[in-house]
């Protein structure tokens, strides 16, 4: 199923939303500039390689220069191919815009990035020997995804559903269609815990990007409804008026 668009429409441009896209196509177009030797030792020295994190030893033996945290930022701008980039590029347009108008731009970029290194380091943490090079957006594009399902549950998404050989249109509500993307990512992960570098894909840093852009937006909202609210202006109560009888003067007449 591949979303094609969504029925709301943010109030404000999406300036982080457009800087994001544009920096990856960016370096992407550079990567294409690159001969493959280069292009692979580019993948090694700033992808997530998650050895190089977890045991500094063997970084050191083979050469890689410090200790390899920077790579959690640096990964989520490097792209595999031409199908890599596009797909997270119109995921992250069709999703980023609607939660950048909702959040405001620098919380949004925050979201991104953050939920970006908690992907990294839920794929370290279940891979901590793995010494292949894991690289790409989708991670942080799972936590904005995660984060729309929060904030726009009610929104509802235009699908391409194939069937047999045709593609239909079907519109479905956001609280269906990525909860079932969810589930098809467990699954998937599921599989590549039992058969590391199944399907090539790192299944578990788009799970750790997706919960961890549902926890964000969830502590977002609270915080929103809890925290200081603007005083409420309470005109002051008029004086009362002040009634004077008059005073006469009586003038006798003779």
């Amino acid at each position: 199923m591949l979303p094609i668009r969504d029925d709301l429409r943010p109030r404000s441009p999406a300036y982080v939303t457009w800087a994001l896209l544009g920096l990856n196509a960016a370096v992407f177009l550079f990567q294409l500039g690159l001969p493959e030797w280069a292009l692979e030792r580019l993948y090694l020295l700033w992808g997530i390689v998650p050895a190089r994190l977890t045991d500094p030893e063997w970084a050191w033996w083979h050469g890689f220069p410090g200790n390899g945290m920077l790579t959690l930022l640096t990964s989520m701008f490097l792209h595999g191919g031409w199908f890599h980039f596009l797909a997270n590029a119109w995921t992250l347009w069709l999703f980023g815009d609607d939660v950048e108008d909702r959040l405001g731009h620098l919380p949004f970029l925050a979201l991104y990035l953050g939920t970006g290194v908690a992907a990294g380091l839920t794929h370290v943490w279940l891979f901590p020997d793995s010494t292949l090079p894991t690289i790409g957006a989708s991670g942080a594009i799972s936590g904005v995804m995660g984060a729309f399902l929060v904030l726009f549950p009610a929104a509802r998404l235009h699908v391409l559903v194939p069937i047999f050989v045709f593609v239909d249109l079907w519109t479905i509500p956001a609280a269906l269609y990525l909860p079932v993307w969810f589930i098809g990512q467990l699954f998937s992960g599921t599989l590549a815990l039992a058969a590391p570098g199944f399907g090539g894909v790192a299944f578990w840093a788009h799970i750790g990007g997706f919960v961890a852009g549902l926890s964000w937006a969830h502590w977002w909202l609270t915080a929103a409804e809890t925290g200081p609210r603007e005083a409420e202006y309470i005109p002051p109560r008029p004086a009362p008026a002040v009634v004077r009888r008059p005073r006469y003067v009586i003038l006798n007449r003779w």
